[in-house]
């Protein structure tokens, strides 16, 4: 286990993370699924101003950069232990701020980060993950014109991964199929992957999302060619996988299906 002084227990490789599927929170972790599995708002308010979404910032680090698949797989188990962490829920610290986001147009911003700035982000509320070396950080949603000054700095785009091959995911996880059609940017690769990770979480019954939370809600991110990507879009056809389909604000067509999660083989 690897843990980050600036961003204390809520480090975890490959382990629980702070917040999650206690045994003593069972109850409470019901709660949370239930709003998570209780589906989505669908507007935006009339200030933009006020629009709501979840930073979230990857650790690129300028020398020794992680393998972008286990990078997006960071990002995507950081985004949904955010969304079912103890502090979202019904008298929790972060409940207000979710359910603002949650019940709105669900939207994600990814950032990068390095040295300094990394550390600095580590300091605002969140949940930091780390896969294989890759670590991420889903922040606490809020309106996009009151983003902490120490994120609002950060790049949005400007430096992506080479294309890795890590080889056949682990049966016991799920597994995001990224569209490698698109050809989707890293920033926007991993806002996917936030959002698949939470649609499977939410789609999931409550005792494998408990298993899953158990986990650390570790997964593996793959990239799909148009053969796969077929065969995928028939399991999500029959109900056995979940789909992202994209709004359409940036890089790809409104409508296009980005992201298919499937569950774990052993659930």
């Amino acid at each position: 286990m690897t843990s980050i002084p600036e961003c204390g227990a809520e480090v975890r490789e490959n382990g629980e993370i702070r917040g999650v599927a206690t045994a003593s929170d069972v109850d409470g972790f019901r709660a949370r699924h239930a709003e998570l599995a209780g589906g989505y708002g669908a507007g935006d308010p009339d200030d933009p101003a006020t629009v709501q979404a979840m930073q979230m910032v990857l650790h690129l680090p300028k020398s020794d950069p992680p393998p972008r698949s286990a990078l997006l797989a960071a990002a995507a188990s950081a985004a949904v232990a955010l969304c079912l962490d103890e502090r979202v829920g019904p008298g929790g610290e972060w409940e207000e701020r979710y359910l603002a986001w949650k019940r709105s147009r669900i939207r994600k911003v990814a950032r990068r980060a390095r040295g300094a700035q990394w550390q600095a982000t580590c300091a605002v509320a969140g949940v930091t993950v780390e896969i294989d070396g890759a670590q991420a950080r889903a922040l606490v949603p809020g309106p996009v014109g009151q983003v902490d000054p120490r994120i609002k700095r950060l790049q949005i785009g400007g430096t992506d991964l080479t294309h890795d091959e890590p080889g056949p995911p682990d049966p016991e996880l799920p597994v995001l199929w990224v569209n490698a059609g698109l050809g989707m940017t890293l920033g926007k690769a991993a806002a996917q992957v936030g959002h698949a990770s939470m649609l499977l979480a939410g789609a999931l019954p409550v005792e494998h999302a408990l298993r899953w939370a158990e986990l650390g809600f570790r997964c593996a991110v793959r990239e799909a060619d148009p053969r796969r990507w077929a065969s995928l879009a028939e399991h999500v056809a029959e109900g056995a996988a979940i789909a992202v389909r994209d709004a359409g604000y940036t890089e790809v067509a409104p409508g296009s299906m980005t992201v298919i999660a499937v569950p774990a083989r052993s659930w």
